[in-house]
């Protein structure tokens, strides 16, 4: 596809649009944590994809050289940006059932939102690892393509994102437990 878009054919570059919108705009909100940012940074990894398909050299898979795209640009928005980030209320909504008790639902929206909060807490390069593999389901050798790092970097990113969720989970746990 990336070479049909290279070629400039427009169809191919609307289908890949539309195949990794939501996918990119997640990735990029999870990252930066700025929700008034990702229309921009995901129409700039976009623009990036559509003008240079034809640099994509085959090394890696298409989406990995997408994300590591998308991954760049969040983080020059990030130093771009110093204002305050508010939670994102919209990841602590609970989906409406008859088959959950009220005490359950409330304690999963309590659970969500420390969770929220938690992943917060942690710094650009942290929320990326946590985002690319627990929801991309990437790799850790994908990951260290799209970030530009060494797989050994992305292991110690891991091994410190889950180190500082562990510290700070237990006792917001015990809040609503």
């Amino acid at each position: 596809m990336l070479e049909r878009i290279a070629r400039g054919d427009m169809r191919a570059f609307e289908t890949l649009y539309r195949a990794y919108f939501a996918r990119l705009a997640r990735f990029i909100e999870r990252t930066t944590r700025r929700p008034e940012l990702v229309e921009e940074i995901l129409n700039d990894t976009m623009f990036v994809v559509s003008t240079s398909a034809h640099k994509f050299n085959r090394t890696s898979k298409a989406s990995t050289w997408i994300f590591a795209i998308a991954y760049r640009k969040s983080l020059k928005a990030l130093r771009d940006v110093d204002d305050p980030v508010e939670a994102d209320d919209a990841l602590e909504a609970v989906p409406d059932t008859d088959a959950i008790e009220p005490r359950d639902e409330v304690m999963r929206t309590q659970l969500r939102r420390i969770l929220t909060e938690a992943v917060d807490a942690l710094s650009a390069n942290h929320r990326a690892v946590i985002e690319l593999t627990y929801f991309q389901e990437a790799g850790y050798r994908e990951i260290a393509e799209i970030m530009g790092c060494p797989i050994e970097t992305v292991k110690t990113r891991m091994f410190h994102a889950r180190r500082r969720l562990k510290a700070l989970l237990p006792e917001r746990l015990e809040d609503i437990l």
